[in-house]
Order: C-alpha cells, then structure tokens, then sequence
C-alpha cells in the first residue's frame, strides 16, 4: 500500500509520498517552486535521502539562489539566456527574473508557489499534482500558460516526474523545460561513480552559452569515479543505448541513482559545485540559450500542451 501523508515542518508545508511496504518516501514542497525536497529509502535499518535541499523555509527564502537554486524547476527556459536577450513574434524581448553576471539563468518559477490539485494513493503508487498559472509577470517573457506537476512514488523505489505546459495564449509561445536537482550519497561527489549515455559534448564559450558545435565525448560512458573532474556541461543523450541514460553510485555503501527520462528530455546537463558535497544532474529538453539558438526549442499554439517526464531510481546494491 502507498499513502499520502501532508506535514509542516521546519516552515515547509511538505506532501509526503509514502511506500508503506518499503518505508520509501519522498517529500515535495509545492509553495516552493514544486520541488524535490527529499527521496529516502532505509536501507540496513537506517533512512538515506539522496536529495541535497535547504535546511528549513528560511534557508530556502534566503538562499535559494546562492545555494545554486537546488531542486528548482525550470521554465519556461533551461540555464542561461543570452544576456537575458531573444526575438520572439517579431519583437526584441529582454528577461528581468534573475541574472548571474550578465545572463538570465534558470526561468521563471523556481520561487513561485504552486497549488495543489489533487492527492490520490492507491496500492500501486501515490501521487501529487501541482499547478502554477504564469500571467506575463515578467515582461521579459510576455506570454501565458499553465505548468501542471505530477509527482508519483512507485515500486521499487522509482519516483516518475511528469511536467505538463498548456498554453494559454491566443498566440505561439516559446517553451524549454527541465529540472536541477542535485544529489548526495553520504561522501564528497570526487568518490563516486557517474555513467551516462552520450557521444557529444554541447560546446559553450566562456560565458557557458552554446557555440553551436557539438563535440566527440565517451569519458563516463562507462561507469567510472568522478575523482577531481570539474563539470558544468551538457550533454546530448544517446537513446539508441538502453535506460537508465544515467547512473550515480557510490559503491562503498552499495546505493546508486538511476535517471531515467523519456526523450522529451534529450540533454543532460552536469555541474559540480565548489563545495563537492553533491551533483546537479539536469534533465532539459532543449540547448541552453534555446531562445536564441532554437535547437529544441518547443513552439507551442494556442491551447497546445507539451509534455515531459522523467523517473528517478534508488538501488541498494548487494
């Protein structure tokens, strides 16, 4: 059996998706951009969260952006703008959310406060849904549209992920999608061992916005610790290899995270923090700087709905 279970604690108002068979869980906090605040199993009778989050709602108001915007959802564009600069519909438009150094990073919602639509928990899995209606509040990004989030904990410890935008324009609207979450599993990320699918590496200049080359690239193609690797890259995934397109573990404590997107996600974008105590795994669906380089760049009409879902999932390793 799954249950629901709706909590607040330490200033979050947390929904809890419950395995009562397992004790899997995972706690998402809708006021605060939707996101991912824990996913826990027990393992050798102890709870372990692979979800680097804030300490408390506090932590979140204050540091959402100094801590590297952790877990935020990312719409209606992925990572950078240009100089927060694009054309759209035969105007110059210029984003004002938020910069880092000269470029619009990270969309529009990663602080807004979704509403919750409906909780259903059955013995098959338990899910949340979430909705947040954006009303042209940035007059960098003039345009309207729902973002509906579903959340739902399954068997075997998978938590499948499924965003879906409905434009509410009486016109075309540009649209990106994707997730920055980081995960932790108990030791500095230089430890670990990282694999993902990809033969192609997205060239940035030095301002981390695409060239528009894509070069050869197998170094974790296969399994392998991530030691001193420094990354804030992405990467286009190979679909033609089998699922998951990516795998975290740590092999001392025999636990890895398998991600497991549909190819409504096709790049992977990897970053490593300073502080190496955890790794942002992002899925995208389109290039960083899609407003102005166009490549994946969703064009929705009116009343048009795009979705995209990816599945996040714990393996305790004998």
């Amino acid at each position: 059996m799954f249950s629901i279970i709706n909590r607040i604690e330490n200033g979050f108002e947390k929904v809890i998706l419950r395995d009562d068979n397992s004790g899997t869980w995972a706690e998402i906090i809708p006021s605060c951009g939707a996101i991912l605040h824990s996913f826990s199993v027990i393992q050798n009778g102890q709870a372990v969260n692979i979800i680097d989050s804030y300490d408390d709602a506090e932590d979140y108001n204050q540091n959402i952006t100094s801590k590297g915007f952790l877990g935020s959802k990312l719409s209606p564009y992925v990572c950078r703008v240009n100089k927060g600069k694009y054309h759209f519909g035969e105007k110059d438009h210029r984003l004002t959310k938020f910069y880092l150094k000269e470029n619009a990073i990270h969309g529009e919602l990663f602080d807004v406060k979704f509403i919750e639509t409906d909780q259903v928990a059955t013995d098959q899995n338990a899910r949340v849904t979430m909705k947040y209606e954006y009303r042209q509040s940035d007059p960098g990004y003039p345009f309207s549209y729902d973002c509906i989030i579903v959340y739902e904990l399954q068997r075997d410890n998978k938590l499948k992920i499924t965003t879906r935008i409905e434009n509410k324009e009486e016109g075309l609207i540009p649209m990106q999608d994707g997730w920055h979450p980081y995960f932790k599993l108990g030791e500095k990320i230089d430890e670990l061992l990282l694999e993902f699918q990809s033969k192609r590496l997205v060239e940035f200049d030095d301002n981390l916005i695409p060239t528009g080359k894509l070069s050869p690239y197998e170094k974790f193609g296969s399994i392998k610790k991530i030691g001193d690797e420094v990354l804030d890259n992405c990467f286009e995934l190979n679909f033609a290899e089998c699922q998951p397109m990516c795998v975290l573990r740590n092999s001392t404590s025999k636990i890895e995270i398998e991600i497991i997107p549909d190819e409504s996600y096709p790049y992977l974008q990897i970053y490593t923090p300073p502080h190496r105590n955890s790794i942002a795994i992002e899925n995208l669906s389109s290039l960083p700087d899609g407003f102005n380089n166009g490549i994946g760049l969703k064009i929705l009409t009116p009343g048009e709905t795009a979705i995209f879902k990816t599945c996040y999932k714990i393996t305790l390793l004998p």
